[in-house]
């Protein structure tokens, strides 16, 4: 039984947020429609995120709406949102707007002094933040770090000191010399970046302290400009801020310029999502657990086709420095003496201790025992990977991390050239440990606590550790999470943190309460056994099934002659090719459809063919014995590449949309070389998915349904088990027990916009059966029916006849085939009538690149007379109807009931919209 949450009694208001959310709204306010300056975007390396732009719309909003503007702020925003791109993206604002050249950031550890280093000053790492060059209304600004800021400032530049809060404290208080003192806050304005804010507040935690505390100082820097119009400011940035406490919310209630919580950062999808693997194994078993998951989810991104380097890390907490060395040492030992036979034993005995643990385990346990003949070479490949020499123990002689040498490795961890597997460590993840690809986290039990505090201090790390991993994949890289919807184990294993923790009941209870306390979703991975889903057996007595048939049109072999030319893949290669520019490689989503930055196109007269042939040595697809593979009649490279058919190389011209401040000569040949390289990959893609050897007939062949709609087996995703977010966190696909007799299986295991489509089909059925008296059924055709069958080749729609566009052109056909969703089956004593139904609830880019499918079901509807069926005594129809979206966006419900000549039903239910909302689920896309 799931617990709400306990709700506060002190509603929490804050003022700037909500004046700025209602500024933003209101069409007579100076504000409304304000739009970040482009050259921000233009000159970071990321592209802020919508919450970042909100943020940073709030901020303009109190310094040019609010009189006086405010000198002390707060970000409030969640672990991992990119708190530090917002303040890259401030400093660039205040610079440009308010003409401020002296930053300085503070925090309270020096490993994020380190981390930020690289952020923000360092061009050399990987990390840093900006653009290689800054150019503002085409002036190059210059950032420079400095120990003081100087008192001759030079134009064009922004300083900036790296501090702690310790030194600042103790330089404002402590004369010595070439260190900053009051004066140098008098000088010039100064804007202080406080990072990791809650550390500070250190007269709010107790009775005034002693007046060289953080708190003072800060005071005193704000006030040495006091005289001045243009004054010192202060923006904190926290994840971690305790709202319930008064002394703090009254200190910051005006302060609270934008607000982004862990439950909204989660929700929106950009972590991972977190699992517990709650077990009652020793610390040495759970160590080769978690290799054994870790090494299986590597596996499992490869098979998933994940380009590049995915080396998911594991990291061991311990409570004591000692016990974390032992630890490691037991760790070596264990790889070391690791061999075939005891792994064999050690899987079969964890699949009896934990037959109703982690759903997670046991997958990966499985794929070891069905692949047992190559597991000396998994063992080889295990000894490798989790070599002594990828075991990092970042450890210093305080219990702390990232203070001594280990910073660069640690920070590095995603990198290809980084070995690192294993991180063990007694220290949370501290504020500065950024890394990305870490997936299992392990509680080392030997003394660990139990208490309040130990569960906290978990469930931050917990938080920290969901980063999302930003994986490649099908040639696109995205910085959310992608498999929301999907009810396969992609999830399970490359979007999914695994927190691996003992299961006793009172410390899980106080685990789950630090959790909520948190607003952390997470939930336990627990085995989720398949459902059985069985047709009906009233439908098994009809003449239906018994004697019933479903259509599907047959396939003929396509010669290798067909593949003649690019666009028999699919492919519209034209001459004159137009790209985006990746500006910088910023960080786009991949469900992005709109660039925001007001852009033009240019025509690049430096583009020739030298860059189709570094692009294509730098890609292994393009070696010819390889693309021979898929294009069998390609007699040459050169061929390829100056072709008239194929990439006619000489004819080409490229134009870039850029940026409307860009000129050619802004672009690189790097830049160029790059494109090109991105447009081949795309090729690649549909050279492979392109090249099929069969392709659709007008010849439709019945199949019997008895054997096509069988029993089946079928995953529900699992829910979330923690009490906040549940309803909003809830995966889209579930489970409805189905007791109408137009729906052949006992349950349907769908979505929501496919329950919707079972609803609206359900508002038809009596009209239906008036006209069609002898059977009126929805079969829902899963492809899990068939997956382990050759079967599911032959029940797939495939394109076919002539196909013309708009122009009156000639259309190459797509080969690959498809099989519906659904199908509505009617009879009467005239004709079996066979409707084709397809869900759609993609948009944008990905639902264009569908349509072919539609095209196929509508040609169907359109071109009766071209289908030619197998001799049978019955007369057969076959129709397609349009995509079916959100509460039937293009009217499909209509065309159902002027095909199958009903009338059409208008009013859908209320009622039935309240049934699937009351069940946990909304009528959202897929």
């Amino acid at each position: 039984m799931v617990r709400a949450k306990k709700s506060s009694t002190n509603v929490r208001q804050f003022p700037l947020v909500e004046q700025a959310k209602k500024a933003e709204n209101d069409l007579l306010s100076q504000h409304q429609g304000y739009v970040i300056p482009e050259y921000i975007n233009q000159n970071l390396f990321h592209t802020l995120r919508d919450y970042q732009d909100e943020a940073m719309r709030n901020y303009h909003y109190t310094q040019t709406q609010i009189s006086p503007s405010p000198q002390h702020v707060l970000f409030n925003m969640a672990t991992g949102s990119g708190k530090t791109d917002l303040m890259a993206g401030l400093i660039l604002y205040l610079y440009q707007e308010h003409k401020y050249q002296n930053f300085l950031f503070t925090v309270n550890t020096n490993s994020v002094l380190l981390k930020t280093k690289d952020n923000l000053i360092n061009r050399n790492s990987g990390k840093y933040l900006f653009q290689e060059k800054i150019e503002i209304n085409g002036q190059r600004i210059y950032i420079r770090q400095v120990e003081r800021f100087p008192r001759f400032r030079q134009d064009n530049t922004i300083y900036i000191k790296l501090s702690s809060v310790q030194k600042v404290s103790d330089d404002l208080f402590v004369l010595k010399e070439n260190t900053m003192g009051i004066s140098d806050y008098e000088n010039h304005p100064v804007v202080v970046l406080a990072d990791e804010a809650h550390h500070y507040s250190a007269s709010t935690k107790s009775e005034k302290e002693a007046e060289n505390t953080w708190e003072f100082a800060i005071n005193k820097i704000l006030r040495a400009r006091d005289d001045k119009e243009q004054k010192n400011i202060l923006l904190e940035f926290t994840a971690t801020v305790d709202f319930d406490k008064e002394v703090i919310y009254n200190k910051y209630r005006d302060k609270v310029v934008y607000r982004y919580p862990l439950n909204k950062f989660m929700f929106d999808g950009y972590s991972k999502q977190v699992k517990r693997i709650e077990t009652s194994a020793s610390d040495e078993d759970k160590m080769l657990n978690v290799v054994l998951l870790s090494q299986y989810r590597k596996y499992r991104a490869y098979a998933e086709g994940v380009k590049g380097s995915f080396k998911p890390v594991i990291m061991f907490k311990s409570p004591k420095i000692a016990i974390s060395l032992e630890a490691t040492k037991v760790f070596n030992e264990l790889i070391a003496n690791l061999n075939v036979s005891d792994l064999v034993s050690f899987i079969k005995r964890q699949q009896v201790l934990n037959s109703n643990e982690s759903s997670a385990l046991e997958i990966a346990y499985n794929y070891y025992l069905q692949n047992e003949d190559d597991l000396a070479k998994i063992v080889r490949e295990i000894k490798q990977d989790f070599d002594p020499r990828n075991v990092l123990n970042a450890n210093d002689t305080s219990g702390n991390m990232l203070e001594k040498g280990q910073y660069e490795a640690l920070n590095t961890l995603e990198s290809p050239n980084n070995l690192y597997r294993v991180v063990f460590a007694v220290a949370k993840l501290t504020e500065g440990w950024d890394v990305l690809n870490l997936y299992d986290i392990v509680r080392i039990e030997k003394e660990a606590g139990t208490d309040k505090n130990a569960t906290m201090v978990e469930a931050q790390l917990i938080g920290r550790g969901a980063r999302y991993y930003p994986f490649e994949i099908d040639g696109e890289k995205s910085y959310q999470r992608r498999y929301d919807n999907d009810s396969s184990n992609k999830q399970l294993f490359l979007e999914t943190l695994h927190y691996h923790t003992m299961n006793e009941p009172q410390y899980l209870k106080q685990l789950v309460g630090s959790l909520e306390q948190m607003d952390l979703p997470t939930g336990r991975d627990k085995k989720n056994p398949p459902i059985e889903i069985k047709v009906k057996s009233s439908f098994k007595k009809t003449s239906t099934y018994k004697t019933g048939k479903i259509y599907y049109n047959e396939t003929e072999d396509v010669s290798d002659e067909w593949f003649d030319s690019i666009n028999k893949y699919g492919i519209n290669h034209k001459t004159d090719i137009s790209r985006n520019l990746n500006y910088g490689s910023r960080e786009v989503s991949y469900k992005a459809t709109v660039e925001s930055i007001e852009t033009k196109t240019i025509g690049i007269e430096k583009f020739d063919v030298r860059f189709i042939k570094k692009a294509i040595q730098r890609l292994e697809f393009y070696q010819f014995d390889s693309l021979k593979k898929y294009l069998p009649l390609l007699t040459s490279m050169k061929e390829f590449i100056y072709g008239e058919k194929w990439l006619n190389a000489e004819k080409l011209k490229l134009f870039l949309t850029v940026p409307k401040e860009y000129k050619a000569s802004d672009i690189s040949a790097d830049e160029i070389l790059k494109v090109t390289i991105d447009l081949l990959k795309e090729y690649e893609v549909k050279f492979k998915s392109g090249y099929i050897k069969q392709r659709g007939t007008n010849k439709f062949i019945g199949y019997p349904i008895r054997e096509y709609l069988t029993n089946y087996i079928k995953r529900v995703p699992a829910e979330y088990d923690t009490a906040n977010l549940l309803i909003q966190a809830t995966q889209k696909v579930a489970a409805y027990e189905m007791d109408d007799e137009f729906y052949v299986y006992e349950k349907a295991v769908v979505n929501k916009l496919e329950y919707e489509l079972i609803e609206r089909i359900k508002a038809h059925v009596d009209e239906l059966k008036q006209k069609y008296d002898k059977a009126v059924y929805l079969f829902r055709m899963d492809e899990n029916m068939h997956r382990e069958s050759v079967k599911s080749e032959k029940v797939k729609l495939h394109q076919y006849g002539t196909r013309i566009n708009r122009a009156g052109e000639k259309v190459d056909m797509h080969l690959q085939g498809f099989q519906p969703d659904f199908i509505l089956f009617l009879e009467n004593s005239q004709f079996y009538f066979q409707i084709f139904i397809e869900p759609k609830g993609m948009s944008g880019d990905r639902f264009v690149s569908e349509l072919w499918k539609q095209d196929l079901l509508l040609y169907m509807t359109d071109h009766q007379a071209e289908m030619e069926f197998e001799d049978d005594s019955k007369n057969v129809r076959i129709s397609g109807l349009k995509f079916y979206t959100k509460d039937d966006g293009q009217k499909t419900m209509a065309q159902l009931a002027e095909i199958a000549q009903i009338q059409e039903v208008t009013d859908f239910s209320p009622a039935k919209e309240i049934l699937v909302l009351s069940s946990g689920m909304d009528l959202g896309d897929e």
